[in-house]
């Protein structure tokens, strides 16, 4: 067995920062490590002095969930950025475990900080990647719509020049018509508002932009994408049915990430339809809350379906059955759900046609307390 001194000098010799604490949580050691890299003796470090080099913005996240995890009595961990002795911040997953005594009781706590900073750096540049692919499916989308989105902004404009025309005429008339030329302009300023609608939506889900991590309401959101469909709907004969869950909670998320993967898969199932001849078609877009998987959208088509051999491939990059199809748009539909903790998948109907289910788990304490400042850490 090793003596104390030579325990000493194995502790300091770790990477991280070795520390304890106890049972209430207050820092009783450090290991060397600690001060060669925050510049902060022992002394500093005790009880919640340690706190101190805590990135402002991941200060009150952490000592919540360390007050949440001695609560419990469990192992945890967090990642948070911790102020090195020149001022610069550098990411550290921190573990803690509980040591208990015979009766059960948490006697203390040991952990470790482990630098996780290049791994961040990497998941960053990751990030930037999946977003510019992401934003690279939406516009191959935007090309698909082309004459769905032409017909949506012609209409209210169609309605603005004949709205004007009679406007003028019964102002031209002996005596004029006032009053029916304000009910005129009063019809050309709601296409007007109309046609101004379609284009703010086009770009808020098509336009290039970072990741904005907040609190979405996935019926609202699913709604608008509907809205943007309609008269792809219309011009392909699908007849829709919506059923949405009232009263739905919130998920948390990048509200047009989630709506580029509602836009795909309703895309798909349109797609698919088409391809199944004599049958009327029909698309049902459902929302529930699912006590296992939180928050469960799913879009039911009565199309082609497809085989066993496309269920296994088809969220692979790459992976298309279409002759015109690039194989990308479930491939970043199933990352964007993983990356929202979620799940996407496919099932057959047991008659004709296919559902695809996305599942988003509620958010958890933590998950809000951080949405913040994972949003600022995207966005630099």
């Amino acid at each position: 067995m090793p003596n104390e001194p030579d325990l000493s000098h194995l502790i300091n010799a770790v990477p991280g920062f070795v520390w304890s604490a106890d049972a209430n949580g207050e820092v009783n050691f450090i290991n060397q490590r600690w001060y060669d890299y925050t510049g902060m003796s022992q002394e500093q470090a005790r009880g919640q002095g340690w706190t101190a080099s805590l990135h402002p913005d991941d200060a009150g996240g952490l000592q919540q969930y360390w007050v949440a995890l001695m609560q419990a009595g469990t192992p945890g961990e967090y990642e948070a950025r911790l102020r090195r002795h020149d001022g610069a911040f550098r990411w550290f997953l921190i573990r803690a475990v509980p040591q208990r005594d015979d009766d059960g009781a948490v006697v203390c706590w040991y952990g470790e900080n482990t630098d996780i900073e290049d791994r961040k750096q990497a998941e960053e540049a990751l990030d930037k990647v999946r977003s510019e692919m992401a934003h690279l499916a939406r516009v191959a989308s935007l090309g698909a719509l082309t004459a769905s989105i032409a017909h949506e902004v012609n209409q209210p404009l169609a309605g603005i020049v004949t709205n004007a025309s009679t406007c003028l005429r019964m102002l031209g008339a002996t005596p004029p018509n006032v009053d029916g030329a304000m009910e005129t302009a009063r019809r050309t300023i709601r296409d007007g508002n109309r046609a101004a609608d379609v284009i703010t939506r086009l770009r808020a889900l098509f336009a290039r932009q970072s990741v904005m991590t907040e609190a979405v309401d996935v019926n609202e959101a699913a709604h608008e994408v509907i809205t943007l469909l309609l008269g792809e709907l219309r011009r392909n004969g699908v007849a829709l049915q919506v059923q949405f869950a009232k009263g739905l909670p919130a998920v948390m998320g990048d509200r047009v990430q989630l709506q580029q993967v509602i836009l795909n898969l309703i895309i798909n199932a349109i797609e698919a339809m088409r391809k199944a001849a004599g049958t009327a078609r029909q698309l049902l877009v459902t929302t529930v809350l699912d006590g296992q998987h939180g928050v469960h959208l799913a879009v039911r088509d009565n199309g082609s379906g497809f085989d066993r051999q496309a269920m296994e491939r088809m969220f692979e990059t790459f992976y298309t059955t279409k002759e015109s199809g690039m194989g990308i748009g479930l491939s970043i539909s199933r990352s964007i759900i993983e990356r929202h903790n979620g799940e996407l998948w496919a099932t057959l109907n047991d008659g004709q046609g296919a559902t695809f289910h996305c599942a988003i788990p509620l958010p958890t304490a933590s998950s809000e307390a951080t949405a913040d400042r994972v949003t600022k850490e995207v966005n630099g």
